[in-house]
């Protein structure tokens, strides 16, 4: 009903608490997690986890599936999915400049083919598409390496292959004020980045400050589309200029696609 509702623009988004996966799949709800609920309920079919804290921001190709299809799911296809979906989860979060560095997959980036091939092969390739499209991205970037250029101010945001790979470092780090925003949906959606903690229910002594940021970037990502829409909505059209002789003159008649 909460989808519903944001996708009819009643409200403003999506807050998640909280899932126990095993107790999903008891209930006969056979997904993943909320993030694979939000893509099917809003018919997306590119999308991508994203955690944030403060400066530290990381972006995931695979999440829930086995170590062993992850390495499958490398693909030069998916990760540049995925650099173009931080690139507008960067936009929607109103930084006007940012660098994107993504993660290689193998120990030290596969050390020119001696650990693996995805980086060659995968990898490197979708990183030299996505820059020829204008965006700002650098890597592959050793995985031991990447988030402590991140801290350094380096990237903004780190492209993840896989989901310990990004979330190990990002829960050591900002386990108590950490969000997830599922990126690439029509509609906002975040939720605290851990998990249910049966062990401490009904005790008094689980910190909130997670589901708090977790409303307030909810907030902030829904006012940034706002104002991202309304700047783009009328772009000036490229102006053309006739260079032919010795007066330069516009002409604004001129079609782009010519």
């Amino acid at each position: 009903k909460a989808i519903s509702y944001a996708l009819e623009g009643r409200i403003a988004g999506v807050v998640t608490a909280p899932i126990n996966k095993e107790a999903l799949h008891l209930a006969g709800h056979l997904y993943s997690g909320h993030t694979e609920i939000f893509a099917d309920y809003t018919h997306t079919p590119h999308y991508a986890m994203l955690l944030m804290s403060g400066k530290l921001r990381v972006i995931h190709c695979t999440t829930h599936v086995s170590m062993r299809k992850a390495c499958d799911l490398i693909t030069k296809e998916r990760v540049g999915e995925v650099i173009g979906l931080a690139d507008q989860a960067m936009k929607m979060m109103g930084l006007p400049h940012y660098t994107i560095g993504v993660a290689g997959l193998n120990a030290h980036c596969s050390e020119n083919g001696l650990f693996g091939t995805e980086e060659a092969e995968a990898i490197s390739p979708a990183i030299r598409e996505a820059q020829a499209k204008g965006i700002h991205v650098e890597g592959p970037v050793p995985p031991d390496t990447v988030f402590v250029k991140a801290l350094a101010g380096q990237y903004d945001v780190v492209v993840a292959m896989y989901h310990d790979q990004g979330l190990a470092p990002f829960k050591t780090l900002a386990m108590d004020d950490g969000v997830n925003y599922t990126a690439g949906l029509s509609i906002v959606r975040t939720s605290p980045a851990h998990g249910t903690a049966y062990d401490i229910a009904g005790q008094n002594v689980a910190s909130e400050e997670s589901f708090r940021q977790a409303l307030y970037a909810a907030l902030d990502i829904y006012r940034n589309r706002i104002r991202y829409r309304e700047a783009t909505a009328n772009p000036l059209r490229k102006q053309y200029f006739d260079k032919g002789g010795d007066n330069e003159k516009l002409d604004l008649t001129k079609e782009e696609d010519e």
